[in-house]
């Protein structure tokens, strides 16, 4: 795979303009004033199919050649991504399959067939093995929820449009499931502003990314993960490790036991709905607030789609 550019992500932005979300940048009074600093969240929550993937995904299905969309899309996803592919093909009327674990949360369930999409459901393990062989009984195209350079630079238009919101950040914060998000952020501020700090996110339950960026190896995923955060259960993708190395991007964990209370934070204060995924940014600022103090934050709440039943942990 080549690695995408910033220019990639440049091109991303216009491909996609008018299929998606120019999404808000909200701000809490309350929030500045526990840390000391200015806090400025990229509503992903609020894109399409709720959530950022309709950025990587919508890119990776408008820039197929006709005869090769036309025989449709694959993937697998715990829901997100699967839901924003399917979003992405009904609007340029291709099929798409979208392979999912079967333990994935109803209410995403329900959202990928919403937009359209077959569901074949399977165990986790298995989800790779699952969407090839239906890549080659169909002659579909796979398009990987991370491992897919059209799919990062699609994720980086989130960043782009943050920083043209808030030029002058001193700090960038966003989640790290397989790394698309993050990479496509990193991609975005080593180009804008340099001196910007790029932070991914993860439970200390699922901490793959922050171990590898640490030693430089590659870890797999942790087997058989345990966390609310469910969009981050996958483990980093190789591009994603690659990208985040060459832009000396960090990654940090937060406790597992947190990200009930940070989404419980955005619903109450803020009024918005947060999935524990993309509530790992918050729990991260609350858990080292001497490290951000008087500075200008840009975090992004990578998703809202939730059943909301983490308000049992909260």
């Amino acid at each position: 795979m080549t690695l995408p550019t910033y220019a990639d992500v440049a091109a991303a932005a216009e491909r996609i303009r008018g299929q998606v979300h120019r999404t808000p940048v909200l701000t809490s009074a309350t929030l500045d004033a526990q840390l000391g600093a200015q806090v400025f969240f990229k509503c992903e929550n609020l894109q399409k199919v709720g959530a950022f993937k309709a950025r990587g995904a919508t890119n990776a299905v408008l820039a197929l050649d006709d005869a090769t969309a036309v025989r449709g899309v694959v993937t697998h996803s715990s829901g997100n991504h699967g839901a924003a592919l399917a979003y992405a093909a009904r609007q340029r009327r291709i099929p798409a399959v979208v392979v999912m674990p079967d333990d994935a949360p109803r209410v995403k369930i329900n959202a990928v067939q919403g937009y359209g999409a077959e569901i074949v459901l399977c165990p986790r393990p298995e989800r790779d093995a699952t969407a090839e062989r239906i890549v080659l009984e169909r002659g579909a195209t796979m398009i990987h929820p991370f491992e897919h350079p059209h799919v990062i630079a699609g994720q980086g238009t989130a960043a782009l449009e943050l920083f043209a919101a808030v030029p002058d950040l001193d700090v960038i914060l966003a989640p790290v499931g397989g790394g698309g998000l993050i990479s496509g952020t990193a991609l975005v501020a080593r180009q804008v502003r340099s001196r910007c700090t790029v932070l991914g996110v993860e439970p200390d339950t699922v901490d793959d990314a922050a171990r590898s960026i640490r030693d430089g190896v590659r870890y797999p995923g942790v087997k058989n993960p345990k966390t609310l955060a469910d969009g981050l259960m996958t483990g980093l993708g190789e591009a994603a490790f690659a990208i985040l190395r060459a832009t000396e991007a960090s990654v940090v964990t937060v406790a597992e036991g947190s990200l009930a209370g940070a989404a419980r934070f955005f619903l109450e204060r803020m009024k918005i709905v947060v999935e524990p995924s993309a509530a790992t940014v918050l729990a991260a600022l609350w858990a080292e607030p001497a490290r951000f103090r008087g500075r200008r934050i840009g975090a992004i709440l990578s998703g809202g789609n939730t059943d909301l039943a983490w308000l049992r942990e909260a």
